[in-house]
């Protein structure tokens, strides 16, 4: 357990919930005889710590993006993908407390179980040591890279033109189809041309988010993967 709060950043004074935040239901049903003693009810609060924490980060920092881009980017930065890689960056699964027979299924590799566990151990800090202390240790570990997102998320336009190059003699343009509305509130539709065929459309308050929004729909449909 040195070893981890070393690794984590974070010394505990009650070192029983970092115990309690490696430790699964399985092994609490077989060693305790009671399940509230597995990290599960700690996963729930950190789970409401991360989302504020991301939230708040999110909204002092990129005061350009609008609250579907900051709802996205958020969803990505504390997904369950993300956390397990958090927890394999830690090698938190060497430590995790497992019953039997989720030792032997590979519970220790298993996703949802270490993204489970990083949330645990958010809450964990928090209990024994306050907010500041969480959201340090959600600063260091769980909101990296986040520029970088940022820009695989909202740039769009560079991401499919850089995706369709990768092909020859290939000519993306956008027409503006229309606009709408009041003077104040316009809105603008916009189609995204590959070699002359339409492959997406978007809708915006401007003519460049209309266009974004169009790229968007267009690696939905013709990279799925890439976002």
């Amino acid at each position: 357990m040195q070893d981890l709060q070393k690794t984590i950043g974070y010394r505990f004074r009650d070192p029983s919930l970092l115990e309690t935040a490696l430790t699964h239901t399985s092994y609490a049903n077989e060693v305790f005889k009671d399940g509230l003693r597995s990290y599960e009810r700690l996963e729930f609060l950190g789970d409401s710590i991360l989302g504020f924490t991301a939230a708040d980060y999110l909204g002092r920092h990129f005061p350009t993006l609008h609250e579907g881009e900051l709802t996205k980017l958020r969803a990505d930065l504390v997904c369950e993908t993300s956390l397990a890689q958090t927890a394999r960056a830690l090698g938190l699964g060497d430590y995790l407390r497992l019953g039997k027979g989720e030792e032997a299924g590979g519970g220790r590799q298993r996703i949802s179980i270490i993204a489970d566990v990083v949330e645990a151990i958010i809450a964990a800090i928090y209990l024994d040591g306050g907010l500041e202390a969480a959201q340090k240790f959600i600063y260091t570990h769980v909101l990296v890279d986040t520029s970088a997102r940022i820009k695989l998320n909202t740039d769009y336009k560079t991401a499919l033109q850089e995706l369709v190059q990768q092909k020859k003699d290939q000519v993306l343009s956008y027409e503006l189809l229309g606009e709408s509305g009041p003077d104040h509130d316009k809105q603008f539709t916009v189609s995204v041309l590959l070699n002359g065929k339409p492959v997406g459309r978007g809708t915006g308050t401007s003519k460049k988010r209309a266009e974004q929004a169009a790229a968007r729909k267009a690696l939905e449909d013709l990279f799925p993967n890439a976002l």
